[in-house]
């Protein structure tokens, strides 16, 4: 017996695009940065820079899950770990490349230096960070789906959220920073980040049921993850 050609689908692949993108984009360019608000009521707010952006990967991975599977989920993770670790090594080496020498370079490297030369703590909690809480998404909103029959995806959404946020942010900011930042300032931070991305998907939940919505029809799949195989280091569908 002949097997079947693998399912091929539209948006598939322009959503694993995209995901990188956001990855990329919130690691590289916001992730080391500490900045402050102040807010009505609730005074000065510490957070990570890319607050506002880096949950958006997550609303990505809780689609394609929902959609087409942790299996598919899981290589779409693959996929940006590997963008991370090439974005790293890149620019280790853009980094240490001997400057030409003339007054503009000597200007410009220690701003490039500041931006990209970050620590390997930081490279490590974000790669770490973001393989452990994206699975741990995945894992959650696949078994719950499978629990609730496919029902409540509000709370298949923001359950699975409020259990991979906390692996993220909690293991990023401890690699990236325990024994740098003052304590009560490292915790503040952590909080921050983790109340505001998990409310953050809660917010968009209506944008993310009318995208998961459109697939499903778009896509004709509608996958539910029985028999399915959790262990995150295989790349199998």
């Amino acid at each position: 017996m002949t097997p079947s050609a693998p399912r091929s689908f539209k948006y598939y692949d322009l959503i694993m695009a995209a995901f990188v993108c956001v990855l990329l984009c919130s690691n590289l360019i916001g992730a080391a940065k500490a900045a402050q608000l102040t807010l009505p009521v609730i005074g000065t707010v510490t957070f990570g820079a890319d607050l506002f952006f880096f949950p958006i990967s997550y609303i990505f991975g809780d689609i394609l899950t929902e959609v087409y599977g942790y299996g598919r989920d899981r290589r779409v993770v693959w996929a940006g770990f590997g963008a991370l670790v090439f974005s790293a090594f890149m620019a280790y080496v853009v980094v240490h490349l001997p400057p030409a020498q003339n007054d503009f370079m000597a200007a410009y490297q220690p701003h490039l230096d500041a931006v990209f030369g970050n620590t390997w703590r930081i490279v490590a909690g974000s790669m770490i960070a973001f393989a452990c809480g994206s699975f741990a998404n995945s894992f959650v909103l696949a078994k719950m789906k499978i629990a609730t029959a496919g029902r409540f995806l509000w709370a298949r959404i923001v359950g699975s959220t409020v259990v991979g946020q906390l692996v993220d942010t909690g293991v990023f900011f401890l690699i990236a920073f325990y024994g740098i930042w003052p304590n009560d300032q490292l915790f503040a931070v952590i909080v921050t980040q983790y109340l505001f991305k998990t409310i953050w998907e809660a917010v968009m939940y209506p944008l993310t049921a009318k995208v998961v919505a459109f697939l499903k029809r778009a896509e004709g799949e509608d996958h539910y993850d029985r028999g399915t195989n959790f262990n995150p280091f295989s790349i199998k569908v």
